[in-house]
């Protein structure tokens, strides 16, 4: 049989680890690697509970807390490095593809749309010559 106080006790770990999830995630804004790390430690810490209910409130609010560190992150983001990362999917396309997206990126063209909306679309016209045409032979 437990005591209330040890019943009591229990009832507060998960408050209380939920708590310092949270002033850990306040405390200095981590990268992504060491918001990983800190979540692998929490969800063993979490996993740890004797309580079924307790251990999932518990998973829950470290998944929470890691959503909101890598969150903070990518808010910290520059504009050089949301460029460079821009720059960085136009390299998986092929040739002359790659040139033109590169030149979007870099302003080329007209832009439209926000990302509240659901994204910016980018246009670039550029002509290109028609193919030389074969004479059809005479009938």
């Amino acid at each position: 049989m437990t005591s209330p106080h040890t019943r009591r006790a229990a009832r507060l770990l998960p408050v209380a680890t939920m708590l310092l999830l949270q002033l850990s995630a306040w405390a200095t804004p981590p990268s992504s690697a060491s918001a990983q790390s800190r979540y692998q430690q929490d969800r063993a810490a979490c996993l740890d509970s004797s309580s079924q209910h307790d251990r999932i409130s518990c998973l829950r609010e470290a998944g929470a807390v890691k959503a909101e560190s890598t969150r903070g992150s990518a808010m910290r983001e520059t504009a050089d490095d949301r460029a460079r990362n821009a720059l960085q999917r136009c390299n998986k396309l092929p040739g002359e593809m790659r040139d033109l997206c590169e030149r979007r990126v870099r302003g080329e063209g007209t832009a439209s749309g926000s990302v509240a909306a659901g994204g910016v679309l980018r246009e670039l016209v550029t002509p290109v010559p028609a193919p030389a045409q074969t004479p059809l032979p005479p009938r």
